[in-house]
């Protein structure tokens, strides 16, 4: 990837969208490869999340950042109910959030058309739907992470 210094997390997000990855791997790799991850470990852990699990389900970008949020607020000790709920509740504010900005967290609500279809999989391409709407989302994904971490003051 290129130079990340001086560019916002959106920036780094969308390059790694416009630079053949999904969306998935875009939002996920952004964050964890400044916790450590590899770069190349964080993009093959986020391979198959892209395009709502290959199926137009959860869109990408948002299980990319709910893998960010299980990084830092993740549930990790057994016998550890109240870790566990802060771990849930910080995942569903998140997609209450997405939800709230977007109306949706489906991918195929998104894009209004079912990748998983042949038909529909040509008209996003037609409509250009995976440059336009897809770093949208992305982008909406990385902003909504960086607000709310910055909010518990984990950014």
């Amino acid at each position: 990837m290129k130079e990340k210094q001086g560019k916002s997390k959106k920036e780094i997000a969308t390059e790694y969208y416009e630079s053949n990855f999904n969306c998935a791997q875009a939002v996920f790799t952004t964050f964890a490869t400044e916790k450590g991850i590899p770069e190349e470990l964080a993009l093959k852990i986020g391979t198959q999340f892209g395009g709502g699990c290959r199926k137009g389900e959860v869109c990408g970008a948002v299980s990319g950042a709910l893998m960010v949020l299980g990084l830092l607020c993740g549930h990790c000790h057994r016998n550890a109910p109240e870790e566990k709920a802060e771990a849930y509740g910080i995942g569903e504010e998140f997609m209450n959030r997405f939800i709230e900005k977007n109306g949706t967290v489906v991918c195929r609500e998104l894009l209004g058309y079912d990748l998983t279809k042949p038909e529909d999989k040509e008209k996003i391409r037609e409509l250009g739907l995976f440059q336009s709407m897809c770093p949208k989302m992305v982008q909406s994904a990385t902003e909504t992470l960086e607000e709310m971490l910055a909010g518990k003051g984990l950014l």
